[in-house]
């Protein structure tokens, strides 16, 4: 068995196991179907970094930080399917997987567990969580859910610079088809408004862990895009 079809296997365990903890509805058929169809999208050969590997590096972090999540199962599916819809050209991806999210699940999860993971994905768009009007226990829970899943997002950013520059790279190579002056204009733009944040990381966990780091490779890129 070669390391993809490693990963493929242990990840498609973990969406089983994390669906049937709240689907009554679903039987081990059914999840390897809703896998395979999943793994058939992170497969798709205009993907370098929004691949498997990818949930499989999520879902390291999920396993550190599970234990603080309210609702890790419905956290765990919004990881698995946030990426699920990916082309370059377009700017539609978070809804798009979304949508096919819920258009899967129906059917094996509540209205309200589809709409609550629907609403995840679409915050990977922006990387900033709704606003809540009503400060409940329940709105509370999961406002703390949603950070950790945008912060485990966004944790290769923090990571070391070795590792930083291989997730660069595999940017660089799904936008192949954008010339290098203006994916240097355009990738200096976007990592600018990352910078401009007030914080990448929106849990203490993630804050005290990956910000320092996140800022310095941030730089270190732009510079590197100014020099090339």
């Amino acid at each position: 068995m070669d390391d993809l079809s490693k990963i493929d296997t242990a990840l498609g365990e973990i969406f089983t196991r994390h669906l049937s903890a709240i689907s009554s509805y679903i039987t081990p058929e059914k999840a390897s179907v809703l896998w395979q169809n999943i793994v058939l999208r992170y497969n798709e050969t205009q993907r370098v970094y929004h691949s498997l590997q990818h949930i499989q590096q999520l879902f390291g972090q999920f396993e550190q930080v599970k234990h603080n999540l309210h609702e890790p199962h419905i956290i765990a599916l919004a990881l698995f399917y946030h990426d699920v819809i990916y082309e370059p050209t377009c700017s539609d991806n978070e809804l798009n997987s979304a949508e096919y999210a819920v258009e899967s699940l129906t059917g094996y999860l509540s209205a309200e567990q589809c709409q609550h993971i629907y609403a995840l994905i679409m915050m990977t768009a922006s990387h900033q969580i709704d606003e809540i009007d009503e400060w409940s226990e329940k709105a509370k829970e999961k406002y703390c859910d949603a950070a950790y899943l945008l912060d485990m997002d966004l944790s290769t950013l923090g990571a070391s610079w070795s590792e930083y520059k291989q997730y660069a790279h595999a940017v660089r190579q799904e936008y192949a088809h954008v010339s290098d002056d203006d994916y240097r204009v355009g990738r200096i733009a976007v990592l600018k408004g990352l910078l401009a944040h007030p914080m990448f990381y929106l849990t203490d966990y993630y804050y005290v862990r990956l910000e320092k780091q996140a800022r310095k490779n941030i730089e270190h890129e732009i510079m590197l895009l100014r020099a090339s």
